[in-house]
């Protein structure tokens, strides 16, 4: 979601700025531009001297493109891991488990299965229904078959059973490593 509000936000920063400076360099003088400003004297005392509704109508569309600039900031600022997972223990209470330990715990499992050279783990979401993201590099001997079994089988509910989970969804990115021939000298 971030990430489409992102390149909204950039395409249509981008449009007003590319508006401007046609707007600048058609209407200043040194660059061959208009003679003329762009607001005559009759607009000008027409619009400064306004009593209606259309300061409050600028003043309003400027509120709301500072709020939409400051929340876009926020979610910049907003970590995208979790940071932890509200374990239920059982009693009517909960635990808090870090969420960088849990990912780094399945990190760990997936990258000891036959034919992983690399893994790397991240836990999203909220506290209560957390979502796992695993990104696997094969080696290029690996069956991406197996390791997904592997993944979605033990691991899987290794992690379920110890952060006492009913269900932690998870998407898995496999990349096969690329490997150099061997040189025969």
């Amino acid at each position: 979601m971030t990430g489409i509000v992102n390149r909204t936000l950039l395409a249509v920063a981008g449009a007003v700025l590319l508006a401007a400076g046609v707007v600048l360099l058609t209407a200043v003088p040194p660059l061959k531009g208009r003679a003329e400003p762009l607001l005559t004297a009759a607009d000008r005392r027409r619009y400064l001297h306004a009593e209606g509704w259309a300061w409050w109508v600028l003043i309003a569309a400027l509120v709301v493109c500072l709020l939409l600039a400051l929340w876009w900031l926020l979610a910049q600022l907003k970590r995208a891991r979790l940071r932890t997972v509200a374990v239920d223990t059982g009693d009517g209470a909960f635990a808090l488990l870090r969420g960088r330990a849990l990912s780094d715990a399945v990190a760990a499992e997936t990258g000891a299965l036959d034919g992983v050279a690399g893994c790397r783990a991240v836990l999203r979401g909220r506290r209560g229904s957390p979502a796992l993201r695993v990104a696997v590099e094969l080696e290029p001997h690996a069956v991406p078959a197996d390791t997904l079994a592997g993944l979605a089988g033990p691991v899987l509910t290794h992690a379920r059973e110890s952060a006492n989970l009913p269900g932690l969804p998870a998407e898995a990115r496999f990349k096969v490593t690329s490997h150099r021939a061997r040189r025969v000298s």
